[in-house]
């Protein structure tokens, strides 16, 4: 299911005194935090739990067949105000994200025995294993081959024996998550005789998902509990609810839940610790935070809950959930950072489907939901040691289609909390939703999401950035995990709710992808796919090269005269080489040489600076009258030459313009980045060349316009070009 986003002020501090309802086999309702505090919480324990008996001896239940229908559309939440979007990724970058390593069919429509639409697609890897959850079955792969090891099954199967609503009355919305930890698997799903009021959460004895489970069963209160989002952190299992009355008529407001971890694993009687509704049916919703990664958060850190974007000017907040199931006084849901985020247009508000495919019968009904009002699944926690990364998105529109907007959030437990970066992702006019965020061991990122349009039918896409790539864009491209073969017809306009990108525990780096796709035009006959990619400098020794450039080899090249674009008058032994033009409009190109056989054999080069030192201007800097510094590169020698020549000036390039230069230096340096494009051109055989010129040639005033800068002749050696290499060993 679905909720939309709630939008509410709350107080920057909720100051929490304490209830202690210990709820047995009672049920009880959660009270709203006071907006003016103090407010309460309330403790809660399971009213059942046991242990089951290993799953793969389990005979799955035989389920009557249900009637096709859409789950229960959730409610719609939030308050938006639309803003000018200024972060907005309008082009694609070049195609370089990994392929993927494992590429197949999950759990088809009808999800066992449920046949609603849309599947609540989700997904998590362990150790050997991954494990696939849809509305209302589970499957358990091998992760090596990805070949099924049990099911698909329905759900309730885990739940055989347990009795009550956990068994007979599970209503989807399933979550998985591995606890890398403790290497538990944690399968939930809410369940209720009439609306959702319980939680159900299974966490496995061991690592194998299909061994046995201690089974527990907590109810939430009377009202309706919806879009129930887990995360794993070292003292709880984290929750966020959508609460809506007992109708689903109304939104009340967001609601987080700890649930005891140490009781859970351990499989003893567990309490559950909740602040109740916060802020009301005006607060955005929230996620928890989902922990990646072998390194643990700081000790004692509280779970970090971030909100989809409210206020103006636009922040997201950052609450802090301390739990304590010793001493419940001392837990408390407080406000701890407001950060700026950047401005958005709400992705369809009011219209639940508004995304086209193509060969759509009945374009109202058949246009996809969006979900533009909350924050996508997951939140995922990394901790790096020297800095916290928090990775979510979620879809906003852009240039007339869906764009993905995601964001780096850093030092989420200690503060002061700062947007490292954020982009909307929308490179052209597909449409772009339903995302997945993570982040590798390395601090690569990548993000799985939904594609879409008017002449293509959905498809399951992913792209991503490298830790070292320019920051707020997707510089490495994207991939498609699977191409659609169908459309979705007359199905409520119903997609999603949610996708999943994880990342496989053992290397830190392989990412996990799961999402919903039509392999026909049909209604309501969804298939899902799951694949996995790998950054291929994910975990590997990297290293880093300086090359000075060969003041034997490099120098300046004059054109013969203006407008004849070829070389008239070189020079290799001056101490700088000019770009720009003469007296009489000749323009000055100049060549950079070096030597970069050094590097060793297999290197996967990643990145590329080349840096050149100012030494003096003469006349009117060029940057001002000429336009950009453009860069050249030939792999080898431009006149195939190992000495300067005046055909360099005009010679072949194995790239033309391949970058520019920026205006910006630094104590004089003037540098240029490059993560991609010119990454295979770097001779790791003999010597890789540049080619400097500006893009107009001369402004035609008769007067010399050229920068003069240290060349590798330089009498101060470290004043000398440099090419620095950044690379690995596979």
């Amino acid at each position: 299911m679905k909720s939309k986003h709630m939008r509410t002020q709350l107080p920057r501090t909720l100051s929490l005194a304490v209830i202690l309802l210990l709820v047995g086999l009672t049920h009880y309702r959660t009270a709203p935090v006071s907006a003016q505090g103090p407010g309460r919480v309330t403790v809660g324990r399971d009213y059942k739990h046991d242990v089951s008996p290993p799953v793969r001896d389990i005979v799955p239940a035989r389920l009557p067949p249900i009637p096709e229908h859409e789950q229960a559309e959730p409610g719609r939440v939030g308050q938006h105000q639309d803003q000018p979007d200024p972060v907005v990724q309008d082009f694609l970058a070049a195609m370089a994200m990994p392929s993927p390593l494992l590429n197949f069919d999950g759990i088809p429509y009808p999800g066992v025995a449920c046949n609603c639409a849309p599947p609540d697609t989700n997904g998590e890897v362990g150790q050997t294993q991954y494990v696939q959850m849809v509305n209302q079955g589970f499957q358990v792969f091998n992760k090596s081959t990805g070949a099924s090891v049990f099911g698909p099954a329905g759900i309730s199967t885990l739940w055989s024996g347990f009795g009550g609503v956990c068994e007979n009355n599970g209503a989807g919305d399933p979550v998985v998550l591995y606890d890398q930890i403790a290497n538990r698997w944690v399968i939930s799903q809410f369940a209720g005789s009439s609306v959702p009021t319980d939680e159900c959460i299974a966490v496995s004895t061991t690592s194998d998902a299909t061994g046995s489970y201690y089974r527990y069963a907590f109810h939430l209160g009377t009202d309706f509990f919806d879009y129930p989002k887990l995360g794993v952190w070292p003292d709880a299992y984290y929750m966020s609810m959508n609460v809506f009355n007992a109708a689903g008529t109304s939104l009340l407001g967001p609601q987080p839940f700890a649930f005891d971890r140490a009781a859970m694993i351990g499989g003893s009687t567990a309490t559950f610790i909740t602040p109740g509704i916060t802020g009301g049916p005006t607060e955005e919703t929230y996620l928890p935070s989902d922990l990646d990664g072998n390194t643990m958060p700081p000790a004692g850190a509280p779970n970090s809950f971030v909100e989809w974007p409210s206020g103006s000017p636009l922040v997201q907040k950052v609450w802090h959930f301390h739990v304590d199931f010793a001493t419940p006084a001392n837990s408390s849901f407080t406000l701890f950072s407001s950060v700026p985020a950047a401005g958005f247009t709400q992705l369809c508000p009011g219209n639940s489907g508004c995304i086209p495919q193509k060969d759509m019968f009945f374009p109202p009904e058949d246009k996809l939901d969006g979900l533009g009002d909350r924050l996508m699944f997951r939140l995922a926690y990394r901790n790096f040691g020297d800095h916290e990364a928090v990775v979510g998105n979620y879809t906003v529109s852009s240039g007339g289609v869906a764009g993905i907007r995601w964001f780096e959030m850093r030092n989420v437990t200690n503060g002061p909390v700062t947007m490292y970066q954020e982009s909307t992702y929308q490179p052209d006019s597909t449409w772009r939703w339903m995302g997945s965020a993570a982040m590798d061991g390395s601090g690569d990122l990548a993000i799985g999401f939904s594609a879409s349009s008017s002449s293509i039918f959905p498809e399951i896409r992913y792209a991503g950035r490298l830790a070292g790539d320019p920051l707020n864009s997707l510089a490495q491209g994207e991939a498609t995990l699977l191409a659609g073969t169908g459309s979705q017809r007359l199905t409520g306009n119903r997609w999603g709710d949610y996708s999943d990108l994880t990342v496989d525990p053992v290397d830190d780096c392989t990412f996990w992808y799961t999402n919903e796709y039509y392999a026909t035009t049909d209604s309501a006959n969804w298939r899902t796919r799951i694949g996995s990619f790998k950054f291929p400098q994910c975990g590997a020794s990297a290293a880093v090269a300086t090359f000075v450039s060969s003041g034997s080899q490099d120098g300046w090249v004059l054109e013969s005269s203006e407008t004849s674009g070829v070389g008239g008058t070189r020079n290799t032994s001056a101490t700088t080489f000019n770009v720009g033009d003469d007296a009489q409009d000749r323009q000055y190109r100049s060549i950079l040489s070096f030597n970069t056989s050094s590097l060793p054999d297999g290197a996967v080069i990643t990145k590329v600076t080349l840096k050149i030192k100012r030494s003096s201007t003469v006349g009117t800097s060029p940057f001002s009258t000429h336009g950009n510094l453009v860069v050249d590169v030939r792999k080898g020698f431009f006149d195939g030459s190992t000495a300067l020549e005046l055909n360099d000036f005009n010679a072949v390039a194995s790239l033309s313009a391949v970058g520019t230069i920026p205006n910006t230096p630094s104590s004089g340096w003037y540098s240029k980045i490059w993560t991609s494009g010119i990454l295979t051109y770097i001779n790791t055989t003999g010597r890789t060349q540049f080619r400097l010129r500006f893009n107009k040639d001369d402004n035609d005033d008769s007067s010399a316009d050229y920068l003069k800068f240290h060349s590798g002749e330089a009498i101060t050696s470290s004043n000398r070009p440099q090419l620095i290499v950044e690379y690995y060993l596979p």
